[in-house]
């Protein structure tokens, strides 16, 4: 019976592809590190630009924007008795010139079928809502993800005066406060609809 080979390692070969695997790893790290730090700027004034036009595009009116300051965020949502205080982003005073014109809120309901919905709601000094639009989501394509298309729609034109109610069919009146649930999707409907009852409680505070 033959005696099997010893395999030699070459421990200096070892180490030495180790060292160039290593020096590798950390170039390509220090690069990455080196182009999110030149573009970050970049990414967040196009986050800011998308934002601003998400905001004219559900408040017509108004042509300048003023945040409430992040204290008076929350405040708000305790005011008003959410469950979830966290879920309210934001809100700004929608103006044209020195007139308030109205308000825009940012919602992230939790309750969507993939997770939060992002919904950005425009609501008049009147009392009317003006447009909504979804900012971001996970809902499933051809599903949920209609509440992106013409199915927003429907909120335009709502009373903020009351809250919206999701129905299967269709809505008895087009000026009642019923919401026609998108079909085979009404988890995301109840969501973007909780999003904008919670941007109709907060313009009822607002416009106190």
């Amino acid at each position: 019976m033959e005696a099997k080979e010893k395999v030699q390692i070459d421990w200096k070969v070892v180490f030495k592809l180790g060292f160039i695997l290593l020096l590798i790893s950390g170039v390509a790290a220090c690069c990455l590190a080196l182009t999110n730090y030149v573009t970050a700027g970049t990414i967040e004034e196009m986050n800011i630009q998308a934002n601003t036009v998400a905001r004219q595009e559900v408040l017509p009116e108004a042509t300048d924007f003023e945040e409430v300051p992040t204290a008076d965020v929350e405040k708000t949502a305790k005011e008003i008795g959410m469950e979830k205080p966290e879920e309210l982003l934001e809100i700004y005073i929608g103006k044209n010139g020195s007139e308030i014109v109205g308000y825009t809120v940012k919602t992230g309901p939790s309750s969507g079928f993939g997770g939060e919905i992002q919904v950005l709601t425009g609501i008049s000094t009147d009392g009317v809502i003006t447009g909504i639009t979804i900012i971001k989501h996970n809902e499933t394509p051809g599903l949920g993800a209609l509440a992106t298309g013409e199915w927003k729609d429907q909120f335009t034109g709502k009373s903020a005066t009351e809250e919206l109610i999701v129905v299967k069919g269709a809505a008895a009146k087009e000026d009642s406060n019923e919401i026609q649930a998108i079909t085979g999707s009404t988890i995301t409907s109840a969501a973007v609809t909780e999003g904008v009852n919670t941007s109709v409680d907060v313009y009822q505070i607002m416009s106190k």
